[in-house]
């Protein structure tokens, strides 16, 4: 007959610790306990399931109906005269209306334009000329012609900020640019840390204490760790589509956000789906080439 093998807290803690780094079989061996022993007690602990506290947190306000509204069609952009050169005012008139992110001014907008003869790239160039003469010496002046003749590419854009507009309003009404309750807790828990540079950086292992110190709202799993990734760009998003120069947040929330990413290198994978979700947020994200990225890359292969 198999006795049962009995586990003191020592164990049971040392088992949790390795899980979060290590595969079951691994666990196994570094602490000489039977391979079914140690799944037991990863699976009875819970440590290795989503936390709902960690989401109930990390999670923007639902959408709502509220009566502080964007208005729903904008006055049109009245016609100036920017360069004398009527065509190319007139691409400039076209692309203030696509910038309003209504799709039915875009439309009517779009349609305007093919009544242009000349090619939009051909006005470009002459943009470009003109802000390179009225500004001799400035050799950044013509950079913003770029993408002058790219009207599909702005509408698309614009239509997309208005869009994140509204739904700022609908979760948020007016206080889209207030701390949420997830930033205050940013905020709290690394109250005391000291910037190390003039960019507002905090020493990342002084980070890591603090937000180790709240142990029920850390992720459990990699899932855990990409909704809340998910919640910070969203938020994120939101705010630049009303305001690019209050979007950021408090620096504590981006630390916040670099010391979940760094988790994608410690906490292992569950599953091959969950590893592959962690892949396709590193390059949908733009941070592959970030420095923590290899340990991540490792950390999911195993």
């Amino acid at each position: 007959m198999k006795t049962k093998h009995r586990v003191s807290y020592e164990q049971r803690r040392q088992v949790l610790e390795l899980r979060r780094r290590h595969s079951l079989r691994e666990v196994a061996e570094a602490t000489g306990l039977p391979l079914g022993t140690v799944k037991t007690l990863v699976s009875r602990s819970g440590a290795f399931r989503d936390n709902d506290q960690h989401r109930a947190l990390f999670t923007l306000p639902p959408i709502t109906v509220s009566s502080e509204t964007l208005p729903s069609v904008p006055k049109l952009p009245p016609q100036e005269v920017v360069t004398g050169d009527k065509e190319v005012d007139a691409v400039l008139w076209l692309r203030s209306i696509i910038n309003t992110g209504q799709a039915a001014l875009i439309e009517r907008a779009t349609e305007a334009a093919k009544n242009i003869k000349t090619p939009l790239d051909v006005l470009e160039k002459r943009y470009r000329d003109h802000l390179a003469a009225t500004n001799p010496g400035n050799v950044f002046a013509a950079l913003s012609s770029f993408g002058f003749a790219d009207l599909e590419s702005l509408a698309s854009r614009s239509i997309e900020q208005h869009r994140l507009r509204l739904e700022g309003v609908a979760r948020f009404g007016g206080a889209l640019m207030d701390d949420t309750e997830a930033e205050a807790f940013c905020i709290e828990a690394l109250r005391g840390l000291e910037a190390n540079n003039q960019l507002g950086d905090f020493d990342k292992g002084a980070v890591a204490a603090c937000f180790n110190a709240h142990p029920e709202l850390l992720p459990h799993t990699l899932t855990d760790c990409l909704y809340e990734l998910d919640y910070w760009n969203h938020l994120y998003r939101l705010r630049h589509a009303v305001d690019r120069d209050a979007s950021d947040g408090p620096p504590d929330a981006s630390a916040r956000d670099w010391f979940v990413f760094g988790l994608l290198a410690e906490i292992r994978p569950r599953d091959k789906t969950e590893a592959l979700a962690v892949f396709r947020y590193l390059v949908a994200s733009d941070r592959d080439d970030m420095a923590e990225s290899e340990a991540i890359l490792c950390n999911l292969i195993g």
